[in-house]
C-alpha cells in the first residue's frame, strides 16, 4: 500500500512556516508594538507573535495584574509603530489567554484576540497583513549561489 502526500498541503504548511518566520523577524527588529489600556492609560510593551486576516497572538510580560488588564472579552488597543512616533492604532478583542515560560525562565502571558475590522485604522492595516501572507508565498532565500560583480 503506498502513502499519498498532499503536496497542496504540505506547501500550505512550507508557507505558514515562512510567515512565522518573517512576522517574527518584522516584529522584533523593525516594529514596535504597544498595548494601550483605556481606562487608565497606561502603557504596555507587547511582542507580536502572529497575525492573521482575523486577528493576533501577542505576549506580555506576567505580572499579578496581567490578567486583570487583558481580560477575556475585553477590548485593548495595539499601537503597531511603523516609525518612533507613527503608529497605527488596532482595536483587538481578547478570547484567549495562556501562560508561556521562555528558554531563560521568563514568564509571559499570551492573548489571542480578534481585529475589531470596524475601525477606520484597521483598513490601513490590513494591506500590510496581505503583504505578510504575499511574502510569505512568493519571497526567495538568498542561498549565496549567484555572484554580483562590479565593473
Amino acid at each position: 500500500m503506498s502513502k499519498v502526500i498532499d503536496f497542496q498541503a504540505k506547501r500550505q504548511d512550507s508557507i505558514d512556516k515562512r510567515k512565522r518566520s518573517f512576522e517574527r523577524v518584522l516584529f522584533t527588529e523593525f516594529l514596535g508594538s504597544y498595548a494601550e489600556i483605556d481606562n487608565n492609560g497606561t502603557k504596555y510593551s507587547v511582542n507580536l507573535m502572529d497575525i492573521s486576516r482575523d486577528g493576533c497572538l501577542f505576549q506580555v510580560p506576567y505580572t499579578k495584574n496581567t490578567l486583570e488588564q487583558f481580560s477575556e472579552g475585553s477590548d485593548t488597543t495595539i499601537r503597531v509603530y511603523f516609525t518612533k512616533d507613527d503608529f497605527i492604532p488596532l482595536v483587538v478583542n481578547i478570547k484567549h489567554a495562556t501562560e508561556y515560560i521562555d528558554e531563560k525562565g521568563d514568564a509571559y502571558m499570551k492573548f489571542g484576540g480578534i481585529f475589531d475590522k470596524s475601525m477606520p485604522s484597521f483598513a490601513a492595516f490590513e494591506p500590510f497583513i496581505e503583504f505578510i501572507y504575499k511574502f510569505a508565498e512568493f519571497s526567495c532565500i538568498d542561498k549565496g549561489e549567484s555572484k554580483v560583480y562590479f565593473l
